[in-house]
């Protein structure tokens, strides 16, 4: 059975020539069968690809060749479908946007807890705790005691930050995030807010399953991940969330079995909301794609990228 090799990446880096990166990227995935989405903006790189281990760590090589990317970090998980269907390189205004300017993550980041020093950090008195992803990704799972900011996009989170009256009741903030990038930013904001005492989980929420033993893991539920695998437990291992194809919204088991859950139209999030008119085009959808599947083939509708909610969380 063929695996995938899944690596998310990210790096702030000055990039004055980002958009001319692009094509030889570009070409370098298509050429290796490399899947996934990679986001190119002047203050760095952000993206998470996938196909054969070969594939993907040619196009890593092929960034680390660009002296700026020389310390690139990226992180591995496997899957055996592939979490991606197609390959987008987008070039934006930020690689994580959170619409404040002059924030340099660079120079003004708080300072990195390694995975394995985290629970510490949980345990301290003297701490508050902040999940800095959006709400739908924290009602997935999250660290017991973490705050919930409620926040529907990364953008929204320094206006709560200049009201959140708790995050001034104790002296030291620790945030955490997926991967790290959400961040890196976020603590960067708040240190430009005058918080002295700011820090971060290394490489987030999936260096810290990947790392620290199950039987010591302060991590409750499961963690979504932008792609087709949906979301991750202990060992990144791929966890019991789905997406629904009706309104891409990640869809637990007891999801499943509401009566309000219909394969490809609908489930509880969106059953209501939805006219009858395009409950119909839905279903004659999935009634298309299950003829495809049976014939052995890919149907068009059936190609969604989970990538695309990337936007949605950190936009």
């Amino acid at each position: 059975m063929a695996y995938f090799l899944t690596a998310a990446l990210y790096k702030f880096v000055e990039l004055p020539d980002f958009a001319e990166l692009k094509a030889p990227l570009l070409d370098c995935c298509n050429n290796n069968n490399v899947k996934g989405t990679i986001l190119l903006a002047q203050e760095g790189i952000n993206g998470t690809i996938a196909g054969s281990s070969e594939g993907v760590h040619a196009v890593l090589a092929f960034l680390r060749s660009d002296p700026r990317f020389a310390d690139l970090v990226h992180k591995e998980s496997f899957s055996e479908k592939a979490p991606f269907y197609r390959l987008k390189i987008r070039l934006k205004r930020e690689i994580v946007t959170m619409g404040v300017p002059d924030i340099n993550p660079r120079l003004m980041a708080g300072k990195y807890v390694k995975p394995d020093e985290w629970n510490k950090l949980l345990d301290d008195p003297d701490v508050v705790v902040v999940d800095v992803r959006n709400d739908f990704e924290v009602s997935m799972g999250t660290f017991e005691g973490a705050i919930n900011p409620k926040t529907k996009s990364f953008s929204e989170l320094p206006e709560w930050v200049l009201r959140e009256t708790a995050l001034r009741n104790k002296p030291k903030v620790a945030m955490f995030c997926t991967g790290g990038i959400r961040c890196e930013k976020s603590t960067a904001f708040l240190r430009s807010q005058g918080f002295d005492e700011v820090y971060h989980l290394e490489g987030g929420i999936l260096k810290y399953l990947e790392t620290v033993p199950e039987a010591e893991s302060r991590w409750e539920g499961e963690c979504f991940v932008f792609d087709e695998r949906v979301s991750v437990g202990q060992d990144l291992k791929p966890g019991n969330y789905e997406l629904c194809r009706g309104c891409r919204h990640p869809i637990s088991p007891e999801d499943k079995a509401s009566e309000l859950f219909v394969l490809g139209v609908s489930c509880p999030h969106c059953h209501d909301s939805k006219t009858e008119t395009k409950k119909q085009a839905l279903s004659e959808r999935q009634r298309q794609i299950e003829l495809a599947k049976r014939r052995n083939q890919v149907h068009i509708g059936a190609r969604y990228d989970a990538k695309e909610k990337v936007d949605e969380a950190c936009d």
